[in-house]
């Protein structure tokens, strides 16, 4: 055997390859995975080998987020972070100190607040003039489909009582029709296109913070779900391939270019252009992201039965379809005869049944083509719907952190569910009897990005720390099929198919835990910790 470079020994080996799911040893040469097994592993052993002593903990492939904001979520960290709490007095202490620190700054920006803070989920423009008077305030929640702004924001966007909602978004008012501050939606643009833009070395710093803090949490690979070719706040791919190919990406990045939902197939020319201008081994944007609906918090999910008011009483709002679903047919048959995978935005049953059916359109239209189109949020799925997931080949992207009892949920979506949609929260148990391919994300900044966090939900459906009773707790997941949708379900998602197992000729994206999860109680899945990553063979963390 030739002598490896890397290899590890003395624990448990998860290999998410059902070929062999179980080792105890692990050899590596240059970047591929050369050797899996047990005890004769160590004839790959040299004079230059670096071992690694397992002494008991776990190796697995690294993880990998199907859908998550890493480069924008990068870029909010240098700004004025509300993440990491829900109380409003922090909110302001934090605003405060951050405009403080911070006089140079046209605008204050930042983000991560959450709706469950203020009655009804509706912060004020007075709360922010009290705290920064002077300059325009322009905060987004941590969901990222709402935002909190000041009067001087306001100002400067133009919106005043006579401004008219967009179609795709609405401006909370106080009762004489004056904006109250909160901007759901696509009301959002309207101050975001007076914001000043991110600089180049903004954009390159935040990717870099984002890649560090996600390799300390064992990812290797990620789908930035949102990148778009305005040249606005979100607009990284030129970043993302900058860093690709002077070597400072150390992970592997798809790009999912955003669908303008407002327009047609005429933006189609320019995505194939830009695939084919942003393309190195790290670095790819072969994805469309086509966000079909918005948030159950806000009402603007699409439901097959329309929501409930403050009162129980059914309304005449089941949500918005933001692409017209007969065009959304069209448009992706189109987009997966130029072999763009789809990545669809689908939290209402009703936006998943339009994404479903324009997957349909396209495989009988195209045939198979291989493209794992996958659908991500999944809030509520029809029971009509779970089967076609299987038959369609369309992946199920899951984000396991949401599927739990908390504060959002039970106050500000239970209560306004129509019809049965409450009892139809995050079917993954569901979709997996279904045969349904799972993938895992986390939607970071939405929510953390720890994929064990998200694992411990997946097969708790309750949140670490909490002391609620679990969310339909027969959706639960059993943890090997946890692991594997973080890994080799989202893997495949990417089409990254030489990553996600442990397996010989694999890159070595490897992602070392200080246990093995399967000795200790589903209850404790949490507490495991990431002690070290590594990508290609080479540790980026630890």
């Amino acid at each position: 055997m030739t002598h490896a470079d890397l290899v590890f020994t003395g624990g448990t080996v998860l290999t998410m390859d059902s070929a062999r799911s179980r080792a105890t040893a692990l050899a590596v040469t240059g970047d591929r995975i050369t050797a899996v097994g047990h005890a004769e592993v160590r004839a790959a052993i040299g004079p230059r080998t670096e071992v690694v002593d397992l002494t008991g903990r776990a190796l697995l492939p690294g993880f990998q987020d199907a859908h998550i904001h890493a480069a924008s979520a990068g870029v909010e960290l240098g700004e004025c972070d509300l993440t990491g709490t829900v109380e409003l007095d922090e909110y302001f202490r934090r605003i405060t100190a951050y405009a403080a620190e911070h006089p140079e700054r046209q605008w204050i920006t930042g983000s991560g607040w959450s709706m469950e803070s203020f009655p009804g989920g509706v912060p004020t423009r007075q709360q922010l003039d009290a705290l920064v008077p002077d300059r325009p305030v322009y905060l987004t929640n941590r969901d990222h489909h709402g935002a909190w702004a000041n009067t001087r924001a306001l100002e400067l966007a133009g919106i005043t009582k006579d401004t008219s909602d967009p179609a795709d978004g609405r401006v909370e008012r106080e009762p004489g029709g004056t904006p109250i501050g909160m901007l759901q939606e696509g009301a959002m643009h309207l101050v975001e296109q007076v914001l000043p833009p991110v600089t180049p070395e903004d954009r390159m710093a935040g990717l870099l913070r984002a890649q560090a803090h996600l390799h300390a949490l064992g990812i290797t690979a990620w789908q930035d779900a949102y990148l778009s070719a305005d040249g606005g706040p979100m607009d990284h791919a030129a970043t993302y391939f900058a860093a690709s190919e002077n070597g400072a990406l150390t992970a592997r990045v798809t790009g999912a270019q955003w669908w303008e939902r407002e327009r047609g197939a005429e933006q189609i020319p320019a995505m194939i252009l830009r695939r084919k201008q942003f393309r190195s081994e790290r670095f790819r944007l072969d994805t469309v992201k086509i966000m079909q609906d918005g948030i159950a918090e806000n009402y603007t999910a699409a439901m097959t039965v329309p929501y409930k008011d403050r009162h129980g009483c059914c309304t005449s709002n089941s949500g918005l379809s933001f692409v017209d679903p007969i065009a959304l047919r069209d448009y992706v048959t189109e987009l997966d005869a130029l072999d763009f995978q789809v990545h669809f935005h689908a939290l209402g049953d009703r936006a998943v049944r339009e994404s479903l059916d324009a997957v349909e359109a396209a495989l009988l239209a195209n045939g198979p083509r291989g493209n794992r189109h996958h659908l991500a949020h999944l809030q509520v799925v029809h029971a009509a719907d779970i089967p076609r997931f299987h038959r369609l080949g369309a992946v199920a992207n899951l984000q396991p952190l949401w599927a739990a009892h908390e504060v959002q949920m039970d106050e500000l979506t239970l209560p306004f569910m129509g019809g049965d949609l409450a009892e139809r929260q995050y079917m993954f148990g569901d979709l997996l009897r279904a045969g349904a391919t799972l993938a895992c994300g986390s939607d970071w900044p939405v929510s953390e990005a720890a994929p064990l966090a998200g694992i411990h939900v997946a097969v708790n459906r309750i949140h670490p720390d909490s002391d609620e009773p679990p969310l339909l707790p027969e959706q639960r997941l059993d943890l090997m099929t946890a692991l594997a949708a973080y890994t080799a379900g989202s893997a495949y998602v990417n089409r990254r198919d030489d990553t996600g197992a442990l397996r010989v000729g694999a890159l070595a994206d490897l992602v070392v835990l200080d246990r093995d999860p399967f000795e200790h109680l589903p209850s404790e899945i949490a507490g495991t910790r990431v002690e070290q990553t590594y990508v290609g063979g080479v540790r980026v963390f630890g």
